[in-house]
């Protein structure tokens, strides 16, 4: 089982820290080209996207955290020391500005990065592997749909506006070694994967392969994965596109710290 560093999750208060860290642990990477890769993952709080099927609710729809320094956050991955990647996710990481120092002090310490963002915010930082998941118009929250308790009234045209900026998109491709990972939630997906894989052909002065093109099914537990695994990898195979498992739910169900 994956342990979390020794520090509680706290609600989101207090202005000491560069980063709102929500989680950090030594785990598995469940998801995209390395997956089954030992990893250390360092979960910011904070997004400017609200799916409704978020993974991470308290980074997102009702963020808690504890403030980090970067030295604090290096000191935490450093511990973990049969570690060799690093992997900064979120909620969105690259909303926080401290994100770029804290990447660029892992490139110096020689860690491989991975940074996982929905691709609305583009910064210059050295990333290994940028694994952008856009957004699909299926992630849209709305009042029958939104984690109970939630105000999906206020996020539903400010997610709908925010969920895909091609512009941003393109540099990603532009700039990284980049996957294009979509959370599938059914085949009514496929077509805007298709348009939106077009466009940012189109608007990128770089290939997309349809190997970078990744196809994963959504379910935060092994029974929601069940459902769908089958018919999403039938949809990779059919599209040409790679599939995708979420290892750690498959491991470890929805366990905190996987």
């Amino acid at each position: 089982m994956p342990v979390n560093a020794d520090r509680e999750t706290v609600p989101a208060t207090g202005d000491e820290g560069d980063l709102p860290i929500n989680e950090l642990f030594y785990s598995l990477q469940g998801e995209g080209k390395l997956a089954g890769v030992p990893s250390v993952f360092v979960r910011t709080s904070g997004c400017n996207l609200r799916c409704w099927f978020c993974d991470s609710y308290h980074t997102s729809w009702e963020p808690t955290h504890a403030r980090m320094t970067v030295d604090d956050v290096l000191r935490e991955v450093r511990a973990r020391e049969r570690a060799e990647h690093v992997v900064l996710t979120g909620g969105e990481p690259l909303v926080h500005e401290a994100s770029v120092e804290l990447l660029e002090r892992l490139a110096d310490a020689g860690y491989h990065t991975t940074v996982e963002t929905n691709g609305t915010i583009h910064r210059d930082a050295p990333i290994d592997l940028a694994s952008v998941s856009p957004k699909l118009a299926s992630s849209t929250p709305t009042p029958e749909n939104a984690p109970e308790g939630a105000d999906a009234g206020a996020w539903t045209e400010r997610h709908e506006a925010r969920r895909i900026d091609l512009a941003s998109l393109a540099r990603f491709v532009e700039d990284y070694e980049t996957q294009l990972k979509f959370v599938v939630t059914g085949p009514d997906d496929l077509p805007e994967v298709v348009s939106l894989v077009e466009e940012v052909r189109a608007a990128a002065a770089a290939p997309v392969p349809n190997d970078d093109v990744l196809l994963m099914p959504e379910g935060t537990t092994r029974e929601a994965l069940a459902e769908r695994r089958t018919e999403v990898a039938d949809l990779a195979l059919e599209y040409g596109f790679r599939y995708t498992p979420r290892l750690h739910v498959d491991l470890w169900n929805d366990a905190p710290g996987t």
